[in-house]
C-alpha cells in the first residue's frame, strides 16, 4: 500500500518532531547470498538476485543522503556475504566502539574487518570485547540510556561489560521468539524517549520492564512484525521501515512522524531490513 493510501494524520497534543542528522556506515552488498542457514529467514536452497540486493541497498542509502544524513562505506569482503548488515558490526557511543563478537562461525570474520575500519579512520577509544556481542543489532540507545538484547545472540554478560565501557546505564531484554533473534528485529527507538515493539518477542519479565519505561510505546501488530516492520531507522521525524508494515505506518503518522516505506525483499531473505543495513556512528 502507498504512504499515500494511509488515511489519518497527528492526533492533537502530538510534539513538534525535528529531524537529526546522522552519520551512518553502511556496506554495499556486493558478495551477498544466502549460502548458509544461522537464522529461520535463510534457506540456501532458494535462489538470491544478488543485482537485486545491490539495487536496493543503494536506494535505501540514497534515501538516507537525500534526509541530509552522512553515509560512509566500508567495503564488502568477499566470503563474507552478510557483511551489508552493518548494524551488527559494532557498537558506537559517544565516540567509543565496542567491537563485535559473533555467536556463528560464518560470521566472525566481520568483527575485526569492521574494528579495521574504526581504527583506520582514527577512532581511538576501541574495545575488543570478551563477551559475544553482536553489535547495534542488540544495543540500542535510546537517550541516555541503552536498551540491550540477549536470548539468541548476544550474550547477556556482556551487557555489565557494555555498561562499564560505556558509562551508560544498560537495561537488558530477553527475547525469546527465534524469527526475532536481535533486538533490532523486535524494537526500534523513535526518539530519545520513545520506542516501538513487539511485546510477544520478550518475556514476561522484559514486556513488563518495557511498560514500566515506555508506557506510550507504539505495539506492533503481528502482522507488521512478520513483516520486519520493527526493523526500522529512525531520525526523530522520519522513520523508515518496510512498506509492508501498513499498520506501524499509520500509528507513526498519528504519533506525528514521517514514516517512509522501503523495499528491501531480497535482503530480508538473509533475515535483515532498514536497521540491520545500518550502523549509527554515535560519535561524541
Amino acid at each position: 500500500m502507498p504512504l499515500t493510501d494511509v488515511i489519518g494524520g497527528p492526533r492533537p497534543g502530538t510534539p513538534a518532531r525535528r529531524a537529526t542528522p546522522r552519520r551512518l556506515l553502511m556496506c554495499r552488498p556486493q558478495h551477498f547470498d544466502v549460502s548458509y542457514r544461522i537464522n529461520p529467514w535463510m534457506h540456501p536452497e532458494k535462489p538470491v538476485d544478488t543485482d537485486l540486493a545491490v539495487l536496493q541497498w543503494e536506494q535505501l542509502a540514497e534515501q538516507y543522503r537525500s534526509l541530509g544524513h552522512t553515509v560512509e562505506l566500508i567495503d564488502p569482503v568477499e566470503g563474507l556475504p552478510d557483511m551489508v548488515f552493518a548494524a551488527n558490526g559494532a557498537t558506537v557511543v559517544d565516540g567509543k566502539v565496542l567491537a563485535a563478537r559473533f555467536r556463528h562461525a560464518q560470521r566472525t570474520a566481520e568483527g575485526p574487518a569492521y574494528l579495521d575500519w574504526f581504527v583506520r579512520n582514527g577512532y581511538q577509544d576501541v574495545l575488543w570485547p570478551e563477551f559475544i556481542n553482536e553489535g547495534e543489532g542488540d544495543y540500542l540507545q535510546v537517550g541516555r540510556r541503552i536498551l540491550a538484547g540477549t536470548g539468541f545472540r548476544t550474550d547477556q554478560r556482556s551487557h555489565a561489560e557494555a555498561q562499564e565501557f560505556f558509562g551508560r546505564p544498560v537495561t537488558s531484554l530477553t527475547l525469546v521468539n527465534p524469527n526475532h533473534y536481535h533486538l533490532d528485529t523486535a524494537l526500534a527507538v523513535l526518539s530519545p524517549d520513545e520506542i516501538m515493539y513487539w511485546p510477544a518477542a520478550f518475556t514476561p519479565g522484559s514486556r513488563a520492564v518495557l511498560r514500566e519505561m515506555f508506557p506510550d510505546a507504539v505495539l506492533a501488530s503481528d502482522e507488521d512484525a512478520a513483516v520486519f516492520g520493527l526493523n526500522a531507522f529512525s531520525d526523530g521525524l522520519n522513520v523508515l521501515l518496510p512498506s509492508a508494515a501498513t499498520g506501524l505506518i499509520a500509528a507513526l503518522r498519528e504519533r506525528g512522524f514521517n514514516p517512509i516505506g522501503t523495499e528491501l525483499g531480497e535482503l530480508l531473505k538473509a533475515g535483515g531490513s532498514v536497521k540491520c543495513c545500518t550502523l549509527e556512528l554515535g560519535d561524541a
